[in-house]
């Protein structure tokens, strides 16, 4: 105690004042910003530096959504709405649909894709088609966010894609899933949907609490290296809903777990409420004055890169599954029937994918046209890459190996310099119908492969006669 006294009698008070700050100050490099509220009362049930700003990736589109379906409901555009897909739009970073410029998608379907998909590029098309363009609709969410109390929030974009004054907090992401629930019941059923169906792709939600934690019901997930994994999370039981945010979490699997032990705490701790501390209402959460922590070297170091999408590998997390009570007494008498990897390892309640299209709404056999012609699309897209596949590796062969060859039909002289040259030939039809249709692959090999007779001079007249005699026939079956 003596030599505490005598460092603070020489010590500045500024330094003094600084050391004393580091000390108390929460360390926030690869920690976690947890926040659990009653949706219909704002009530705090559980807080860790939930003031802290933070950078939000894609959570970000529920705003997007907010505010355009803020705008169907004031009659300035409808669900119906056709935007097109710009080249802005189209050449955002993944998760994305992948349309290319000149697309056209309703508002409806562009919704579905971004808020179950994390489309990035639907987005765009959202933001460019009610705002004007991306930095039209970046003020329509700043002014939003500034009439809902989002006091920690700032926008520059409508994906959540990595840019320095994306910031938002736990607390304002509570803030605006409760204005969801409040201010668009209507169109709430856009932030639960399970999956949904694009031609012949299954999309399941990148929630993976939708259809697997009783009663859960919304919002989204997001992921850029600079924030780590995020949530916004809610689930009803017994009338009561509660709001769960987690935002820096180690992966995609560690914010579902710890969304699920704060949704567990809330449902099974009401008789023992007295034995916690008030926290107040969440608008009430004194926001911090401070820089958004950058965990880009946690989460995408050498050893684990990570690209900027919601589209998380499925990874088990050691010591997860006994996280269920995070060591406390309340959590300890109210343990939950199932671990949260028990029931993330579980199949989602089977339910019927959502359908999305691309062109106008269309309702009974035209969509199921649309649907179909999208599934041809993709089907056309596939063969393409794989058709470009084959190109690329088939240039890449060995230069030896085609010095070799070179080497060998050198020798054979101009008696087989014929037969190399047909061989090619043939080599290259197959190769084409391969890529165009692969159950015939086997018939044009035969019919093309040259025999021995094939180089003898005057065999192709004598080959011309059975062509012409075999030609009625075909003809006439």
């Amino acid at each position: 105690m003596q030599t505490l006294r005598l460092l603070f009698r020489k010590t500045p008070i500024k330094i003094v004042a600084l050391a004393a700050a580091l000390v108390l100050a929460p360390r926030l490099a690869g920690a976690e910003a947890l926040l659990l509220v009653e949706a219909d009362t704002g009530k705090v049930l559980e807080a860790q530096n939930a003031t802290y700003p933070w950078y939000p990736a894609s959570v970000t589109k529920l705003m997007t959504a907010y505010v355009t379906l803020k705008a169907v409901k004031d009659g300035k555009a409808s669900l119906d709405t056709l935007l097109t897909v710009s080249p802005t739009a189209a050449s955002q970073s993944p998760s994305k649909m992948g349309y290319r410029p000149g697309t056209q998608v309703t508002v409806d379907n562009a919704l579905k894709m971004m808020l179950v998909k994390s489309a990035n590029d639907m987005a765009v098309v959202l933001a460019e088609g009610i705002g004007g363009s991306i930095d039209g609709f970046s003020i329509m969410m700043n002014e939003t966010a500034q009439k809902l109390g989002m006091t920690q929030t700032s926008y520059v974009n409508p994906n959540g894609l990595p840019a320095d004054g994306q910031i938002t907090s736990a607390r304002d992401l509570a803030i605006l899933a409760r204005a969801i629930i409040r201010d668009l019941p209507e169109y709430e059923y856009f932030v639960h949907i399970p999956s949904i169906r694009y031609g012949r792709r299954v999309v399941q939600n990148f929630n993976r609490l939708i259809g697997r934690y009783p009663g859960a019901d919304g919002f989204k997930t997001g992921f850029i290296c600079a924030s780590g994994y995020n949530l916004v999370a809610s689930a009803t039981r017994n009338g009561k809903r509660l709001i769960a945010v987690v935002l820096g979490a180690s992966s995609g699997q560690m914010r579902a777990v710890r969304a699920i032990q704060m949704l567990d705490r809330g449902f099974n701790t009401n008789q023992l409420t007295w034995l916690k501390a008030p926290l107040g209402n969440v608008e009430q959460l004194v926001p911090v004055d401070a820089t958004p922590p950058n965990l880009r070297d946690d989460m995408c170091n050498g050893r684990r890169h990570r690209p900027a999408s919601d589209d998380d590998g499925e990874e088990t997390i050691a010591g997860a599954e006994g996280e269920t009570t995070a060591g406390t007494l309340l959590a300890g008498l109210q343990a939950p029937a199932l671990k949260p990897s028990e029931i993330l390892a579980a199949a989602p309640v089977p339910s019927e994918p959502v359908l999305v299209y691309t062109g106008p709404t269309r309702t009974g056999a035209a969509l199921i046209a649309a649907v179909a012609a999208d599934a041809d699309a993709q089907a056309s897209a596939r063969h393409r890459g794989k058709k470009a596949h084959a190109a690329a590796k088939k240039d890449a062969k060995p230069a030896a190996r085609t010095a070799a060859k070179s080497d060998g039909d050198a020798k054979a002289g101009s008696k087989t310099a014929a037969k190399p040259a047909e061989a090619k030939a043939s080599d290259a039809k197959p190769t084409a119908v391969r890529s165009v249709a692969a159950k015939h692959e086997a018939a044009p090999k035969s019919a093309e492969k040259p025999g021995s007779d094939a180089a003898k001079p005057g065999k192709p007249k004598a080959a011309a006669k059975p062509k012409t005699a075999g030609k009625p026939a075909p003809k006439d079956g």
